[in-house]
């Protein structure tokens, strides 16, 4: 390949082709890449970098960048990072793709915070350039051909229909190959544990434990001593020494759910874990080292947090190695249909009963809610959906004026009216108190493990079992 412009084109090619521009000192590289691009996209192939600022400055601009990992070594007198600001400043939304053989990991983690798309590593196999390329020839509005899922344990997978998710799943699969710190920020309900489940079976560590602690269900004594352990004596009831999660989860990934609920005290021993890898167990003198990558999520402003001095600054800049911001599920409305048939077929083969149809009218219900608790929420309804098998109930539930609001300003009026509403309200407390008696059973009335069937809180789930007067005993 000559050491000036070369640009490729095989054939004529339709407008709607995508146009790819590549940046590679290696011919050979830069003729692979042509033969598996060659059919499906323009492809303009460049040996030197002003080459391809020359390309990205003219109009239009190429709709992705495929650019090795520029070094000294190089003789181009161009560093990577200098090179990807330079092709941002010209066009700030074009995505750019790293080729390298091995790249610094403090400079895979500013090239990600600039603006980087990805990295990959070489050498690379046909899959890695016609996945990089996907995104290209996704559809605006998602389809079940666009539908993915990656199993994650027996229960969860994770789940992706748009483009706004491939981009979340691209931002989990490049942080994963990394062992920084990861902060997952997110309204309730959206799926942030599922994501710090994907970034751990992505990492190298995924052989190795995944424990998840809820910082905000245990009191911080309670918390503490989870975390880090204790020696015997150290308080009342310590009769035996126990390791933390920490020690437990060594060369494994700990997931600290609701870490803007820490408390500070802990919050400073959570930092010197982060800065060290070394804690102590309480009740001893002696430094234990552990080996852990920290994934830490919240719904709350973490920003305000800050300002309001209930989380520490610099224990925010230890956790943000990484950050990946879940969108709601009413920022990313095009995937209700087809999540909504996917926990269709699932609730249905955990209940085993045949899927039940959704119709228009009832998607066109599910559609228009404004669905507060994302996620979870959509695949309680449907749950209740399988149960009830009453399609107007549903969509009598997720009509307008039923929210919380509507419920307290207008219950003394719906009183009087009765009749309808309030039979849907009595069905809808009926399917709840099923599924929680179905579960429980299906569990041999084990609290904790029906709780996470039902992605709820043990205490939520103590609260509904005393609401529906649910025992044992009763339902033998």
């Amino acid at each position: 390949m000559a050491a000036t412009l070369s640009e490729f084109a095989a054939a004529p090619r339709a407008r709607c082709a995508p146009h790819v521009a590549v940046l590679d000192s290696n011919p050979a590289i830069l003729d692979y890449i042509r033969r598996i691009l060659a059919n499906r996209c323009q492809l303009s192939l460049f040996s030197k970098p002003s080459e391809l600022i020359a390309c990205v400055g003219r109009h239009p601009a190429p709709d992705l960048v495929l650019m090795d990992w520029l070094t000294a070594e190089n003789n181009t007198g161009v560093h990577s990072l200098g090179m990807l600001k330079r092709i941002l400043d010209l066009s700030p939304s074009l995505p750019v793709i790293m080729l390298s053989c091995s790249a610094d990991l403090k400079e895979v983690v500013q090239a990600t915070r600039m603006g980087a798309a990805d990295i990959i590593l070489k050498p690379f196999k046909t899959s890695d350039i016609e996945s990089a390329i996907q995104p290209l020839f996704a559809a605006d509005e998602p389809s079940f051909e666009d539908f993915h899922e990656t199993h994650l344990d027996e229960n969860n997978s994770f789940v992706r229909s748009s483009k706004r998710m491939l981009e979340i799943e691209r931002q989990c699969t490049l942080v994963a190959r990394t062992d920084i710190p990861v902060l997952i920020l997110g309204e309730s309900g959206t799926g942030k544990e599922i994501a710090a489940m994907f970034i751990h079976k992505m990492s190298a560590r995924s052989q190795r434990s995944f424990l998840k602690v809820n910082c905000a269900a245990m009191p911080f004594d309670l918390l503490e001593s989870e975390l880090f352990g204790y020696e015997q004596g150290a308080f009342t009831g310590a009769v035996k020494a126990k390791p933390g999660k920490f020690e437990i989860c060594n060369s494994g990934t700990i997931f600290l759910d609701e870490i803007g609920e820490m408390a500070s005290p802990l919050q400073a021993k959570l930092l010197q874990v982060l800065q060290d890898g070394t804690f102590s167990r309480l009740g001893s003198r002696n430094t234990v080292k552990a080996d852990v990558r920290v994934i830490a999520a919240t719904n709350i402003n973490i920003k305000a947090a800050i300002a309001q001095k209930s989380f520490r600054e610099d224990l925010y800049y230890r956790l943000n190695g990484f950050s990946v911001c879940i969108p709601p599920l009413r920022e990313r409305r095009v995937e209700i249909p087809i999540l909504a048939n996917y926990f269709m077929r699932r609730i249905s083969a955990r209940f085993e009963r045949k899927p039940l149809p959704i119709s228009a009218a009832l998607m066109q219900a599910l559609c228009g809610y404004s669905w507060p608790g994302n996620l979870r929420e959509l695949e309680n309804t449907i749950k209740r959906y399988v149960v009830l098998a009453d399609e107007q109930a549903i969509i009598e539930e997720l009509s307008p004026g039923r929210g919380a609001d509507a419920t307290k300003t207008s219950s003394d009026g719906e009183a009087n009216r009765g009749g309808l509403k309030r039979l849907v309200r009595g069905l809808k407390d009926d399917a709840e108190s099923a599924v929680i008696a179905q579960t429980l059973e299906g569990t041999g009335w084990n609290r904790k493990a029906a709780a996470n069937d039902l992605k709820i809180s043990y205490k939520a789930l103590l609260y509904k079992i005393k609401q529906y007067n649910l025992c044992q005993a009763r339902r033998a």
